[in-house]
């Protein structure tokens, strides 16, 4: 009989309850028990919604990131953070987020270490009281960095990268992997604990120190030995090891790396489920098959075709486990179609094929059951659009269609009983399933005959703008007269609690449209005024209207549906709620134009029209299966386009188009990257190339390496791009020592997520060395990213400081002028 199990859950909760027991924690609102004693009813809760598999995995529960659970585990947190004279909850923590310095009492000299800083992405709401009695005259040396945050893989969860160096030693932490497995046995689950192999953990590292973390290997192995010893001590017969670095492309070194491991890791006395995920193994096929490992978990979503060559190597004592329902995408599985092929395999291998999802369900809502079915499809969007009614939830023909993570399980289940039992055990609910696939592939209400005709007929011509850079940035200059160094922010403004509100009696229908446009525009004036005191160049309207950045357009285009409990985590506890792109998409109406227009209406200076790209709605949304991502991004980029052409119709000389999530969409094999920026920069293109010479095309990304794809934004043209540079210290211009970038550039001169303040002096010294790349003449002055999440008291500080720093570098540039006349 084929086996069920689960890879990994939601951490969550249905209601996002761990995100609000973190901030209560960080905001001094609660203790640690309290916050302790949520994770564990939604460990026990995530326990239930499992019941009926065989196995349940445990350790896949945390209470911010599971690859900086493992650097616990492996006692390998960075030095900063174990100095601390803290609960090992607070350590844990500073390690994920940062902390001032001034608060604390270190054991010993902070050293160099605790100046590395590197990126990470923004914390859920306003907190500038998130270390309980922050002060403002901080200094550099005075704070502790968070960790590095970047993409796990090509999904939109984000983990904090693991350090190393020579000196790196590990030693084991395995409290909370024994307790999560306690935990799930008194509860009468089989469990499996769920833990990060080490040759994907230290291919996710980074050394600081320039060393070789292959080095490490030996030293690492020994830590996981014992754990896995302990761990069969406790009682599990079976642990999940992930390496899904195993679907990348592996250098020798690190092919060799598996091969040391896995036979250095035989005899602890428990079964090992080698589990990879998100891609084929390819040329890793062979090297996973051949292993010591006593299972192996193939994402079979991905690579059905692999499935053939690994039944035929399988030996009689080892288990297929494939991957058969997605843990990426929303929709529903066609259960027939996936008993058709699953049959013969079932027949073949008897117990020894598993079953389950093809990765962890962290990457999909938690459960579809709470959403209202009342919504009306052909109002897609029209909560901020006046002379449309809002929305109330999933038109019910969509909803039809969706399986978030509790209904992977049942679907899950289904197949089980269909194999197990035979196909007439669930007769009634393949029939039910089967109808509302059919209906998905053949709705109007997904296929738009017009929308594709306009698609078809792009051109070459949709994808340029009329002259080349060198020229629309003269006559961009005379029209903007803007100084050196011009200063201007990335776009959003706090979010405070009277703008939620705002938003929520609109949605709630407890005010109307004129009264909630009323209350929006004194927030744009508030942040207009705001601007204008500080003595900012370009300004924008704050955003105060728009609750994320691709959902507020999702909400407007037709084609996506917008969930209405459908939150994913994207770290720690940030969760987003990802639009779901059903259908054709096409744009109504006009988006962002009346707000974008009130505000230039306030202010001589220019103002920036603010667009979401793209790009990032289609990496930032779930997105339909039925047809390329190309062509869903194709559409889109058409609807951005008329945007752009009526943000410069109503007289914005400057539109912004933020593409934050372009590398997001790179595969995992390099291989296969040139197709996917081919598509996604024409895209952008099509977007912006309406726009005439006069009118400045800025665009935005965050958080990413883009040396390897520099050629690849170069070709965006975009007149001006604003890029995250402060917490690497400016290291992401390198790439501009040997790629003479063309055009304007805006490096983040200080890092909006952290508590801790800029200085004016360390603002001037990044500027600074940025203009040993790039001419100061293309060089801008703004933050790292959106100011949305802070508050207004730290915003003001640190632009004021942003701008003394802009006005420094002018008088430094006219003194050198004077000195070189």
């Amino acid at each position: 009989m084929a086996k069920l199990h689960n890879l990994g859950f939601a951490r969550i909760g249905a209601n996002r309850e761990l995100k609000f027991a973190l901030e209560d924690y960080w905001g001094g609102r609660s203790t640690a028990d309290e916050l302790l004693n949520t994770a564990r009813t939604l460990r026990l809760q995530n326990f239930r919604a499992q019941e009926g598999l065989d196995l349940v995995p445990v350790g896949d529960a945390s209470l911010y990131d599971h690859v900086l659970d493992m650097s616990v585990t492996l006692g390998n947190l960075p030095k900063r953070a174990q100095r601390l004279s803290l609960s090992e909850l607070d350590r844990y923590f500073c390690a994920a987020r940062g902390r001032s310095a001034q608060l604390i009492t270190l054991t010993e000299s902070t050293e160099s270490d605790a100046q590395a800083c590197c990126p990470i992405h923004d914390h859920p709401r306003p907190e500038a009281q998130e270390f309980s009695g922050l002060v403002s005259d901080q200094t550099e040396a005075q704070q502790i960095p968070a960790a590095q945050m970047t993409k796990w893989f090509d999904t939109n969860y984000h983990y904090l990268v693991p350090e190393f160096s020579k000196e790196c030693h590990f030693s084991l932490n395995a409290e909370r992997l024994l307790t999560q497995l306690a935990e799930a046995q008194a509860t009468g689950a089989k469990a499996k604990p769920v833990i990060l192999g080490p040759v994907s953990y230290l291919r996710l590292g980074k050394a600081k120190d320039g060393s070789n973390p292959l080095d490490l290997l030996p030293r690492l192995l020994t830590v996981y030995a014992e754990l896995l010893s302990e761990l069969h001590a406790a009682g599990a017969e079976w642990v999940q090891i992930d390496e899904p670095v195993l679907v990348t492309e592996l250098e020798p070194e690190w092919r060799q790396a598996y091969e040391r491991a896995y036979h250095a890791l035989q005899g602890t006395g428990v079964k090992l489920l080698l589990t990879t995920y998100f891609g084929e193994l390819a040329e890793n096929l062979t090297l996973a098959l051949e292993l010591p490992v006593a299972g192996l978990h193939i994402d079979a979503t991905h690579s059905r075709r692999e499935i053939t060559a690994a039944i035929d190597w399988l030996p009689a004592n080892k288990v297929l486990s494939l991957g058969v329902i997605s843990g990426r995408e929303v929709w529903k599985a066609d259960l027939t179609y996936l008993l058709d092929w699953l049959e013969p395999i079932a027949e073949k291998l008897g117990d020894r094929l598993w079953l389950a999802p093809s990765c962890s369900l962290l990457h999909v809502p938690v459960d579809l059951a709470a959403e209202n079915a009342n919504g009306d499809a052909d109002q897609q969007g029209a909560r901020f659009i006046p002379n449309l009614k809002p929305r109330s939830g999933i038109d019910p023909e969509v909803l039809r269609w969706l399986s978030f993570g509790r209904q992977k399980i049942e679907e899950l289940s289904l197949i089980g009983r269909a194999l197990n039992q035979g196909r007439s055990s669930v007769e009634a609910e393949l029939r039910a399933n089967q109808q509302d696939c059919d209906t998905r592939r053949t709705s109007k209400k997904v296929h738009n005959l017009e929308v594709k005709a306009r698609a078809a007929k792009i051109t070459l011509k949709h994808t340029q703008r009329t002259s080349p850079y060198a020229l629309r940035s003269k006559i961009q200059q005379g029209r903007l007269n803007l100084p050196l160094y011009p200063t201007t922010t990335i776009g959003s403004f706090p979010q405070t609690a009277q703008i939620r509100k705002a938003r929520l009696d609109h949605k709630k229908g407890r005010i109307g449209f004129s009264e909630y446009e009323q209350l929006m525009q004194e927030q744009i004036s508030h942040a207009v005024s705001f601007q204008h005191d500080l003595g900012l160049d370009v300004l924008v309207h704050g955003e105060a209207e728009r609750n994320d950045m691709v959902e507020y357009f999702g909400e407007q285009l037709s084609g996506f549906v917008i969930s209405q409990f459908g939150w994913v985590q994207s770290y720690g506890s940030r969760c987003v709620k990802p639009p779901i792109l059903f259908g054709d998409v096409s744009r109504p109406a006009a988006m962002t134009v009346a707000w974008s227009q009130f505000a230039q209406s306030l202010t001589d200076k220019p103002m920036k029209g603010m667009l979401t790209g793209p790009v990032t709605i289609l990496n930032w949304s779930f997105v339909r299966d039925d047809q390329t991502r190309a062509e869903s991004c194709a559409q889109i980029a058409l609807a951005i386009r008329d945007e752009v052409l009526d943000l410069e119709a109503a007289g914005l000389p400057i539109i912004q188009i933020d593409e934050a999530a372009l590398r997001e969409g790179l595969p995992l094999k390099r291989r296969e990257w040139q197709v996917y920026l081919d598509w996604a920069i024409r895209c952008f293109r099509i977007a912006a190339s309406g726009a005439a010479d006069n009118t400045q095309i800025h665009t935005h990304m965050c958080y990413s390496e883009f040396g390897d794809i520099m050629e690849s934004i170069a070709r965006m043209d975009a007149d001006v791009i604003t890029i995250e540079t402060a917490r690497s210290d400016m290291q992401l211009l390198d790439v501009f020592e040997r790629f003479d970038y063309p055009s304007a550039i805006g490096p983040g001169v200080y890092d909006i997520h952290s508590p801790n303040e800029p200085s004016p002096d360390h603002m001037v010294a990044l500027m600074q060395k940025a203009a040993k790349r790039i001419d100061p003449v293309r060089l801008w002055v703004n933050p790292d990213c959106g100011l949305k999440t802070r508050q207004w008291p730290e915003v003001l500080v640190a632009l004021k400081h942003m701008v003394a720093a802009a006005q420094t570098l002018r008088e430094q540039a006219a003194s050198l002028k004077e000195l070189t006349a």
